[in-house]
């Protein structure tokens, strides 16, 4: 069958028009995570913290407030969770009410404030988990995580132990935090997973304190009691660390105390570290500069994705640099 030179040209057009068509489909822009992103926008973010009793949650909001003061166009609004499920479960739906523009989580605890964190992205705002995470997956249940791999920071430290604290094998204890909240599960299985580098070293206690240092001093006593040849105690965080160390000089124990946080300032880890009085500590960065940078992504500058999964790296705080890291 033959086609006239007018039908070819017909036929032309026709499928560079359905190409066409096909490339501008094909490349149309995904919407906007918020609608009223502007680069010139004025935006409330909303930040529930866990509990501001905590020095490192101290921190993490200091942070945090001078991160967004760079901004121009956000105000950030702290609530404080007290360390009650409750409390922070209320804060965020009054966040929801207010309609801010962004929500900023850190959970006291995962499984309680899953639901507020669902109601939140319901109502089409973006939540950003910091440092602690819900039930559910970044990216899908909540708009993205940003934190430290805390498996990974225990687990350095249990390399640490292995290699360096106990060598030629010996009793180690650890200090768990609170255990519904997933950092404390996730570091002290990564402290046990790294201590197996040395098969001679035994785990005989462990315990969790909630992140607390007289519970801390009370629960590590109570082990140099039932165990007290224990060489190496392991806090999941700072302030355990503390309270470890005045349960072992109660009882006249030489223990080698390893912390987590590397809280800068007299009462923290970089110092303690620096005296003396503890073997290690290895930092956990807050994140609050990349929480306000995704922040910005979002609303000023429209983005229509972000990274789900965003890990800060973590430094060992040792007797070699801990003088040098001081102040800084």
């Amino acid at each position: 069958m033959r086609t006239t030179q007018r039908g070819l040209s017909r036929a032309l057009k026709a499928a560079l028009l359905a190409g066409a068509g096909l490339c501008i489909a094909g490349t149309a822009e995904a919407d906007p995570m918020v609608k009223a992103c502007a680069k010139d926008g004025q935006f409330v973010i909303g930040f529930s913290q866990a509990n501001n009793a905590e020095p490192y949650r101290q921190h993490v909001n200091d942070e945090l407030t001078a991160a967004a003061k760079e901004v121009p166009g956000f105000t950030l609004q702290i609530a404080d969770g007290a360390g009650n499920v409750n409390t922070q479960t209320s804060q965020v739906d009054n966040f929801i009410t207010q309609k801010v523009d962004l929500l900023l989580i850190s959970p006291f605890e995962a499984a309680p404030l899953t639901p507020a964190v669902k109601r939140a992205m319901d109502a089409g705002i973006p939540v950003i988990e910091l440092d602690r995470k819900t039930v559910g997956d970044p990216g899908k249940d909540y708009t993205a995580f940003i934190g430290g791999d805390n498996f990974k920071i225990a687990e350095e430290a249990g390399k640490f132990t292995a290699a360096k604290l106990l060598p030629d094998g010996g009793e180690a204890a650890v200090l768990e935090g609170l255990p519904s909240s997933t950092p404390a599960v996730e570091r002290l299985n990564g402290f046990k997973e790294g201590v197996k580098a040395n098969p001679k070293i035994q785990i005989v206690a462990e315990q969790a304190a909630d992140w607390v240092p007289d519970k801390a001093q009370t629960a590590f006593s109570a082990m140099l009691q039932a165990h007290p040849d224990i060489k190496v105690l392991y806090a999941s965080n700072d302030m355990m660390a503390a309270g470890a160390l005045l349960a072992a000089k109660g009882a006249g124990k030489d223990v080698k105390i390893i912390g987590t946080d590397g809280l800068p300032g007299p009462a923290g880890g970089i110092e303690a570290v620096a005296k003396g009085d503890w073997a290690a500590t290895f930092t956990y960065p807050t994140g609050a500069r990349e929480a306000i940078e995704m922040s910005k992504k979002i609303l000023l500058d429209c983005a229509t994705s972000v990274e789900p999964t965003v890990t800060v790296d973590t430094t060992a705080i040792t007797a070699e640099n801990a003088k040098q890291l001081m102040g800084k």
